[in-house]
């Protein structure tokens, strides 16, 4: 029941962060931000095999791990949206 509560607030902060470091920031809402936080870190649970927010282990090294998740879905998206513009 707590991972309800904690999932939008902690993808939300991994969402907002992955969008500075992508540079998107001002592009993004904080809908968009809860979902690239949630699912950045399911991304990076299957790709590197270690647990993140989404197992409910809320640590320093979960959170970095679903931020890389974050980025790289962030990244992909706007590899992907850039070629369609063109």
């Amino acid at each position: 029941m707590i991972n309800l509560i904690v999932w939008p607030i902690a993808g939300g902060l991994l969402g907002w962060t992955a969008s500075l470091i992508i540079h998107t920031g001002d592009e993004q809402s904080t809908f968009l931000n809860i979902l690239v936080g949630i699912i950045g870190a399911a991304i990076a649970g299957l790709l590197f095999g270690a647990s993140t927010i989404n197992q409910a282990n809320f640590s320093f090294s979960s959170f970095v791990i679903a931020l890389v998740g974050a980025v790289i879905l962030l990244a992909l998206i706007n590899l992907f949206s850039r070629r369609a513009l063109r």
